[in-house]
C-alpha cells in the first residue's frame, strides 16, 4: 500500500448487515493489517446474532473501536439526534479520514466532517452510495426529492468512490456529474474468501443468500424454481437463506404454492456454511451495485445464475449465459434449466479463476482505496 504516516480512518454507515457491512470490515482488516488505525460507527437498532459475531471477528482490528447509535432508515426529526450523537462520537476519534457508505452514512459524514472543518479540523470526507439511493425513480417525487439532497450533500464532501462502473453511470444520470473528485473502484474479497468449498452429500440444487425483502427477489426466485421443475419435468430442491422485514411472507409464499417441502427457509449463516449446501447459487435481485455475493460465490468455485441489474454483468461479462433479465421469473428458469441439464456449462461460462482474482481482491481494493485517501487528505 502506498507509503506515509499512519491514518486515522472512520467508516459510518446505517445497517450492518449485507454488502456495505462486509466491505467495511474487508477495508477495515487491510487497512488495520497496514498499520493505520480504523474505527466503525454504525447503527444499533438493526443486526441478528449472525451480525453480532461479525462484530466479534472484526474487533480486533478497530482500534479506534466500534460506536453504535441510533440511525433509523426514514427520514425525520429523529435524525437532528443522529447528529449530534455522531458529532461528539467522531470528534472524539480525531480522524484524519471520514468515510460515509449509504445515503445515512453519506450524509452524516459530509455533515459531521464539514462542521469538523469549521473548526478546523483537517479531516476528508467521502462517500460510496452502495446502490442505496440510487435505486429509487427519477420520476418519482421520493427520488426527486432524495437525488437533490445528494445534490446539496456533495457541496459537502470531498470525494465519492463508486464501487463499480454501474454505479458511477447511475449516478450521472440521477444526480449529476460529480462536481468533486470520484474513483470507481471495484469490490473486493481477502484471499481467505479465494477457496473451493465442497459441497455436502445432502447438498440442494439450487439457494438463494441474502436479504430477505423484495428489492433482492426471493420471490422471484421461488416463482423460477417452480418454473425450473416444469421445464426439467421432475421436483428438485432449493434453500432460501437469510434474514429480512419480508420473511414470513416468504414461507407463506411456499406452502400457497406447495412448495414447503422442497424449498428449505433458513436464518442467515457464516457464507462458507451456506455454499457447502449446493453447488448452484442464485441472485435474482431486481437492483444492485456490486453485490458481494456474487463475488464471494465465484471465489468459493460455485456456479453462479444472477440478474442482470448493477455491476453484476462487469464480473460476468456482458453477454453471459448466466444472466437473466432482470425481475424475470422465466428467463430466470431458462437459466436454471440450462445450469442444470447441461454438461460442463458452469466450466464454460463462469469467468476465469485467475482473472476473476487478480481484479477482485480486497488487497487491491484496499491499496487504491488508501491511495485516494491520501491524496485527498493532502490537498486539504
Amino acid at each position: 500500500m502506498p507509503e506515509g504516516p499512519p491514518l486515522r480512518i472512520v467508516h459510518c454507515f446505517r445497517s450492518p448487515v449485507g454488502g456495505i457491512f462486509r466491505h467495511v470490515r474487508d477495508l477495515a482488516e487491510q487497512h488495520s493489517r497496514a498499520g493505520h488505525q480504523v474505527g466503525i460507527v454504525c447503527d444499533s437498532l438493526t443486526g441478528s446474532e449472525h451480525e453480532e459475531r461479525l462484530f466479534e471477528q472484526i474487533r480486533p482490528f478497530l482500534a479506534l473501536g466500534l460506536t453504535r447509535i441510533p440511525i433509523r432508515r426514514s427520514v425525520g426529526f429523529g435524525d437532528l439526534a443522529t447528529v449530534r450523537s455522531s458529532y461528539k462520537e467522531i470528534k472524539s476519534l480525531q480522524p484524519d479520514i471520514l468515510h460515509g457508505h449509504g445515503a445515512k452514512g453519506g450524509a452524516l459524514v459530509r455533515i459531521v466532517g464539514s462542521a469538523l472543518r469549521v473548526r478546523r479540523y483537517r479531516v476528508a470526507r467521502f462517500y460510496t452510495p452502495h446502490g442505496g439511493s440510487l435505486h429509487y425513480e427519477q420520476a418519482t417525487f421520493a427520488g426527486w426529492g432524495i437525488f437533490a439532497l445528494e445534490r446539496l450533500l456533495e457541496r459537502f464532501g470531498d470525494a465519492l468512490v463508486f464501487v463499480c462502473d454501474f454505479e458511477h453511470r447511475t449516478y450521472e444520470n440521477k444526480v449529476g456529474k460529480p462536481r468533486c473528485d470520484w474513483r470507481t473502484i471495484h469490490n473486493g474479497i481477502s484471499d481467505t474468501d479465494f477457496e473451493q468449498i465442497p459441497t455436502r452429500s445432502d447438498s440442494v440444487d439450487y439457494i438463494y443468500v441474502g436479504m430477505l425483502r423484495d428489492l433482492k427477489g426471493p420471490d422471484i426466485f421461488i416463482d423460477a424454481f417452480a418454473r425450473t421443475e416444469r421445464l426439467v419435468g421432475r421436483p428438485l430442491s432449493a434453500l432460501v437463506i437469510g434474514d429480512g422485514p419480508d420473511r414470513d411472507k416468504y414461507e407463506t409464499t411456499l406452502v400457497q404454492k406447495g412448495l414447503g417441502r422442497r424449498v428449505g427457509l433458513l436464518p442467515a449463516m457464516p457464507i462458507k456454511e451456506a455454499f457447502a449446501t449446493s453447488d448452484m447459487v442464485v441472485v435474482p435481485s431486481r437492483a444492485e451495485s456490486m453485490p458481494y455475493i456474487v463475488l464471494e460465490t465465484l471465489a468459493a468455485g460455485k456456479t453462479l445464475i444472477a440478474s442482470r441489474v448493477g455491476g453484476i454483468p462487469e464480473v460476468l461479462g456482458p453477454d453471459s449465459e448466466a444472466l437473466a433479465e432482470r425481475g424475470d421469473a422465466a428467463d430466470l428458469a431458462r437459466v436454471m434449466a440450462k445450469a442444470l441439464t447441461t454438461p460442463g456449462w458452469a466450466k464454460s461460462v463462469m469467468p476465469d479463476p485467475a482473472a476473476f482474482k487478480t481484479k477482485f481482491s480486497a488487497s487491491v481494493m484496499a491499496e487504491k482505496m488508501l491511495g485516494f485517501y491520501r491524496e485527498r487528505l493532502a490537498a486539504i
